[in-house]
Parts: C-alpha cells; structure tokens; sequence
C-alpha cells in the first residue's frame, strides 16, 4: 500500500481537486483506491455522496487523531493506493499526514498569498522527516509565465517541484458538481490529459 498525502497551509489551493483527480486516474489504472478527507468541511466526502457510479474508489471522512487506525485498516482491506486531504490551515492534520505519506504533494496556485506559506510547510516537512514532497502548480493561467515564475521561487525556497501543471479550467469545478472528476466528465480533455501526466509523475515516484 502506498499513501499520497495532499497538504497545504491556505485555502482555495486546489487540495480536494487535486486529491480526487489522482484518486480517480488510479482507480481507472486498475488500482484499489481509498481517500481519507481530514477535511472538517468534508469537501471531498460530500463530492463522493454526490457520486452515482459504483466503483473501487470511497471515501473516508476521518478525524486527525484516528488516521493511523484508518491506515492500518485500509491495509488489511489490501488497498492499493490512499490518498490523504487536508483542510486548511491546520498545521496538525497536515504533519499527521506527512508523517504516514510515501509522497507528499503541495498544491500551490501561482500567486504571491500561496508561496507565502511555503516557509511553514518546509517547517512541517521538517518536522516530519524530510518526506518525500513537490510542489504542484494548480489552476495557473492557460496565457502567461506565471507557472514558471512560480516555480522558481518555489525552487529557490529549495522545494522541488512537477514539470507537470494543473491550468485553470472551468471543467474542473462542473466536474465536482456531478459527484466525478475531468477524467469522468470530459475524458481526453486537456484537463484529463494533464491529470493524466500528474499520476503518471506520482507513480514513478511511488515506484522507484
């Protein structure tokens, strides 16, 4: 079993989307796939009562203190793959999450009030033991160079960073309206196509 854990130190990042983006990519690669929403506004948990299509993927509402007995379940359950959202500012779920996480991702939209709050989540990572962690510039203008000015500032801040970036499209909200994500709504989309490449990025990270 591995675990991805999406954390974050400002609302409005892209956590939720980008947690069930992946979840869905893994599900639709064959993989058993189970988020955990640490989420007290249960963002994702709700995206999933929305949900009509019956499948290999749930959605676990979970309290910060029980996260460890819910990792621990889900691995006799044989799970392949967990997927951890964080709410927003919450610098305990966020280090509980790093602490059991294979691979920490960090949404990050490129703009200054999102890379202000990098320097708590390097004390968090810190704290946690240097997992695994990159940056993922999510819902960065389709015209500009925003997403690269933003990732080397996240880079001189000595964070790595995706090559692959989530752009800012409407389908992405109209998806989650539905209980699915682009993958379900507009397959083959450019949306799907990046959400595609952020998997496939994650995987080999998990992988090698």
């Amino acid at each position: 079993m591995k675990t991805i854990s999406i954390i974050g130190q400002k609302g409005g990042t892209g956590k939720t989307t980008v947690t069930l983006a992946l979840a869905v990519a893994a599900m639709k690669a064959g993989k058993t796939v189970a988020v955990i929403d640490l989420d007290p506004q249960t963002t994702a948990t709700n995206w999933f009562d929305r949900r009509e299509t019956e499948d290999s993927l749930t959605v676990i509402s979970c309290q910060v203190a029980r996260l460890k007995f819910v990792l621990e379940t889900a691995k006799k359950e044989k799970v392949d793959l967990i997927l951890v959202d964080t709410p927003a500012k919450s610098s305990e779920a966020s280090i509980e999450a790093s602490r059991v996480a294979d691979l920490v991702l960090i949404p990050m939209r490129p703009q200054i009030y999102d890379l202000e709050t990098l320097n708590a989540i390097q004390d968090i990572l810190r704290i946690t033991g240097e997992p695994k962690a990159f940056v993922v510039i999510n819902a960065a203008p389709v015209q500009g160079k925003r997403h690269s000015e933003a990732k080397n500032v996240a880079e001189s801040l000595g964070f790595k960073v995706s090559d692959v970036v989530l752009y800012s499209r409407a389908v992405y909200g109209d998806a989650a309206t539905f209980g699915q994500t682009v993958s379900e709504y507009q397959p083959d989309s450019k949306a799907d196509l990046e959400v595609q490449e952020l998997y496939k990025f994650t995987y080999k990270l998990l992988n090698k």
